[in-house]
């Protein structure tokens, strides 16, 4: 059996994230190393355990069995290595270290965005790093230590720590818009006027979701444009283009000073609050409760 030295630790590490990532290239990009270092790394492990762990193409990276069997093992033993580490914590004065999530293009500006100064200043030692991105990602395989979703599309097998209240959703459309079509009066409406069509993060159109209850309905709405982001659909919308569907919080100041009305204001829908979610098998990150406290104390009286 190969003694457990320096060597064999740093290079166990760099295999492990390769099989995560999927790619050296990736795995270079987080470990903050060449790829050819990796190259070289993995060449001295395989040489010094006699096997072949890695099956290497020119689009892809997977483990062979023996590998797939060893980084099972890895991942077992790594995370039991940082829970350890992560209790460390309880000892210090204050967290350290690189905090790396990410996050949905609304929750970028209506949470972090009022308080990521803040933070910054309070924890200096931690080095914050906020990745924008409403597509739904693995964030264990993709390298982030947390992320922020809306609470239903969390998978169950991971920790999810709410941060605001449940969340309203609202129809909205300019005043000229409404003085042109008229208003609509129930949600079949809908289908008779212009409307700027969402596709949400697994590519599909979303279907508007209006009212509670026995009551709730699903709207394909119609219209001349279709977008992935929200700032551009409420621009859309109050330039007169036609009606959008958003977060009422999202257009709360849009609303107060007229550039927007509420639409169909009976039929407003609640969802699930954002959450800040990471994988159970962890110890929390350091800096991540500090994190999730700054931003639940900015939501009071807000949401």
């Amino acid at each position: 059996m190969p003694a457990l030295s320096r060597a064999n630790l740093a290079d166990l590490n760099v295999f492990s994230v390769i099989c995560r990532r999927r790619s050296f290239r990736l795995a270079a990009a987080e470990l903050g190393v060449s790829t050819s270092a990796l190259s070289h790394a993995m060449r001295n492990l395989e040489n010094r355990l006699g096997v072949k762990l890695l099956n290497r193409t020119s689009r892809s990276v997977v483990p062979t069995a023996a590998g797939s069997a060893l980084v099972e093992g890895l991942e077992q033993g790594f995370g039991k290595i940082e829970t350890a580490i992560g209790e460390l914590e309880q000892y210090r004065n204050a967290p350290m270290g690189r905090l790396r999530i990410n996050v949905p293009r609304d929750a970028s500006r209506l949470l972090l965005g009022p308080i990521v100064t803040q933070f910054c200043q309070t924890y200096p030692d931690i080095k914050l790093e906020i990745i924008v991105d409403d597509n739904m990602v693995d964030i264990v395989k993709a390298g982030f230590d947390a992320g922020i979703r809306y609470g239903a599309t969390v998978p169950q097998d991971l920790v999810a720590v709410p941060l605001t209240k449940p969340l309203k959703w609202i129809v909205v459309g300019s005043p000229l818009y409404l003085e042109r079509h008229g208003r609509p009066e129930k949600p079949e409406d809908l289908l008779q006027h212009e409307c700027i069509r969402l596709r949400i993060g697994d590519n599909s159109i979303y279907k508007w979701e209006l009212g509670t209850g026995d009551d709730a309905c699903e709207i394909d709405v119609p219209g001349p444009l279709t977008v992935n982001e929200t700032d551009i659909a409420l621009e859309a919308a109050m330039d007169g283009l036609g009606l959008a569907y958003c977060l009422e919080l999202r257009v709360a100041q849009q609303i107060a000073e007229g550039r927007l009305e509420v639409v169909l204001p009976s039929w407003a829908a609640t969802s699930e609050p954002m959450v800040m979610y990471y994988p159970s098998r962890r110890q929390v990150h350091p800096g991540l409760r500090q994190l999730i406290e700054v931003i639940r104390s900015a939501q009071t009286g807000t949401l």
